[in-house]
């Protein structure tokens, strides 16, 4: 079976062409990849289309049998919806109302699976990563936005809409002046600790502040405020955290310690620094996560 599978990222597009044996449990092999910049919808979307097709051309197979598309949102899961697929009330200049489900399902004539980004990379995690064997656990990539895909019960957890976890509020920190950077709430989870809002707060790229910049600590306090929450809330069992900013090299480690602060010891499961340092885990996957998570997507919709 001949799969492709798309990562579709506010920053950039990452296909993948995937072949799968179609046993219970065997995760698909990447057989072909392109990074393509996420620009006007028209370019972008053609580009990974064309990707798609000349890949499976280009390796003789034959033709493509289904794909599966983790994608940024907001977006519209709810497949009786006439927007279903469509990227909604999103930001990202450009993108907002567009189709993107529908574009490939009928530019490629094959099934379509579609959900959020995050939901895609929590669905591979939970297949092949740092959530086998759990049935609740948290998704959360850390990067150019904040977003959050939750595994309830052993399913993703879907509702009116999706869950949106970069924009839940959390508490300020008394000596932080910076306004926030989100659109539509400035000061929420995303606004104060997304990629922009680092760089925007410190005037650099969070890749070029080192390990010892003050900037770590402060994103570190906001993320644990955060997962404080969604621990209370959602009681997970793990968090996971990827995203360009979230796989920083001992980020999760300040993130862990400041959770045990955060919940000051009312969670028992969480209050030695062993614990807490397994509960805020990083992908097993990694940055393949989400891409790897869309091939689950599609070999799913495939099966049934």
């Amino acid at each position: 079976m001949i799969l492709g599978a798309i990562e579709a990222g506010g920053t950039k597009f990452v296909c993948g062409l995937f072949e799968a044996d179609g046993q219970e449990g065997s995760k698909p092999r990447i057989i072909g990849k392109l990074s393509i910049p996420t620009t006007d919808p028209k370019t972008t979307l053609e580009a990974s289309r064309d990707f798609l097709l000349s890949a499976v051309e280009g390796k003789g197979l034959g033709k493509l049998d289904g794909i599966g598309i983790g994608c940024f949102g907001p977006v519209d899961l709810k497949t009786s919806s006439p927007t279903w697929g469509f990227i909604t009330a999103t930001p990202k200049e450009g993108w907002r109302n567009v189709e993107v489900a529908g574009y490939f399902r009928d530019e490629l004539g094959v099934p379509v699976a579609f959900d959020t980004d995050v939901n895609a990379a929590a669905y591979g995690e939970y297949l092949w990563g740092a959530a086998r064997g759990l049935k609740d656990f948290i998704y959360v990539t850390v990067g150019t936005g904040i977003g959050g895909g939750v595994f309830s019960n052993g399913a993703l957890l879907h509702g009116q809409q999706h869950p949106e976890l970069g924009h839940i509020g959390v508490k300020r920190v008394d000596s932080d002046a910076f306004p926030g950077c989100c659109p539509y709430h400035r000061d929420c989870l995303e606004g104060l600790a997304s990629g922009p809002a680092i760089g925007q707060r410190w005037g650099a790229r969070p890749e070029t502040l080192g390990g010892g910049h003050k900037a770590w600590d402060l994103e570190a306090r906001y993320l644990a405020r955060a997962f404080a929450t969604y621990s209370l809330t959602l009681s997970p069992e793990r968090i996971i955290m990827g995203g360009g900013v979230g796989l920083r090299p001992g980020l999760a480690e300040k993130v862990a310690s400041c959770l045990g602060e955060e919940l000051g010891g009312y969670l028992p499961a969480l209050n030695d620094p062993r614990s807490l340092s397994a509960f805020v885990s990083r992908p097993q996957l990694g940055s393949e996560a989400g891409l790897i998570g869309a091939a689950a997507l599609a070999l799913r919709i495939r099966s049934i």
